[in-house]
């Protein structure tokens, strides 16, 4: 186990118009995503030179100040790292790690999953940047569970912050790759709209008419399989959103497959003929949706990098179905 201690990251943002009014913790898990908000709970934090509640409301121009405190002990024990899964590499050196990472991995240790975890297995294998926190060294993005695809970590607190500003300016490329339900009658589409966590489940996004966080996604169609009513899409995150991509999908009648908390499969299934494309449907855990590239400049060089993960042999298996149905 790794008991190195993190060291005090101090951050500071300033409120713009469109944050007015928003309650500090509101605020500040918007400008800080790589934290939770019972985590954010725990900072010190300065209105303008002076303590502030979390439950305080932004004016503009608010100077905010914010000391991430020491981590405790790092609580990832290395030495449980899973044997379910190789690293796939795609890019290494001194400050970053790019990582194709496999659906059904949870992305760092917490409640319910403390060991197997994509952070640990790299803890195995390299360093990652103390300034991420003691559970989530290095990590600056992250892939839900059930998501596969590219993923950078920071191995040194430099590149840390730099990937921070990089995503918070949503200064990046994101394209996912996703099979859908539904068949449009166009070639592409902007997807706007923003999302809040749901009103009658804390652990679903929606897409709300008013207040949540602006998003938009852009929507080109690959390829449709008219016969059992689904489409292959790409989509371009221009924001980054929880859950963005399957809100959005869904709220627009494109619910992702094999998506059990979005999906609405339920109402679909009947339209499916072929057997083994209905097993598939039917058994398969996890929601049919891949980062497919990201581009970002290099933290600490600035050099352009792009990076492309290819489809999961689940998904490639689907793709193969749903032409042979």
């Amino acid at each position: 186990m790794n008991t190195d201690k993190g060291v005090p990251v101090f951050r500071e943002f300033v409120v713009g118009v469109e944050n007015v009014g928003a309650r500090l913790d509101k605020f500040l898990a918007g400008a800080m995503p790589e934290f939770s908000r019972s985590e954010i709970q725990r900072f010190s934090v300065l209105r303008n030179g002076a303590p502030v509640k979390f439950a305080d409301r932004m004016k503009i121009d608010d100077k905010i100040s914010v000391e991430i405190p020491d981590a405790p002990a790092t609580t990832i024990a290395t030495d449980n790292v899973s044997a379910d899964f190789d690293l796939d590499i795609l890019y290494e050196d001194d400050d970053i790690i790019v990582i194709n990472k496999p659906r059904g991995v949870v992305m760092y240790p917490s409640a319910g999953n403390k060991t197997r975890t994509l952070v640990q297995n790299i803890l195995a294998y390299t360093t990652l940047a103390p300034a991420g926190g003691a559970t989530r060294p290095g990590v600056v993005h992250r892939l839900d569970k059930d998501t596969s695809g590219v993923m950078v970590f920071a191995k040194t607190d430099a590149a840390y912050h730099g990937l921070v500003k990089t995503f918070m300016a949503h200064d990046l490329t994101r394209k996912y790759v996703a099979f859908v339900w539904g068949v449009p009658h166009w070639e592409s589409a902007t997807i706007t709209g923003n999302i809040a966590r749901s009103s009658r489940n804390r652990q679903k996004m929606s897409m709300v008419k008013t207040g949540g966080k602006e998003a938009t996604t852009l929507v080109d169609v690959i390829d449709t399989y008219s016969r059992v009513g689904v489409s292959y899409f790409r989509c371009t995150l221009l924001t980054g959103r929880t859950h963005q991509i399957r809100v959005h999908l869904s709220a627009h009648g494109f619910p992702v497959l094999c998506d059990t908390v979005y999906g609405r499969a339920s109402v679909r299934l009947g339209s499916v003929k072929n057997p083994d494309l209905l097993e598939f449907l039917k058994t398969h855990n996890g929601q049919m949706l891949h980062a497919e590239v990201l581009e970002f400049a290099h933290p600490i060089t600035g050099e352009k990098m792009r990076f492309r993960a290819k489809l999961p042999a689940d998904m490639a298996e689907l793709k193969y179905l749903l032409e042979e149905a």
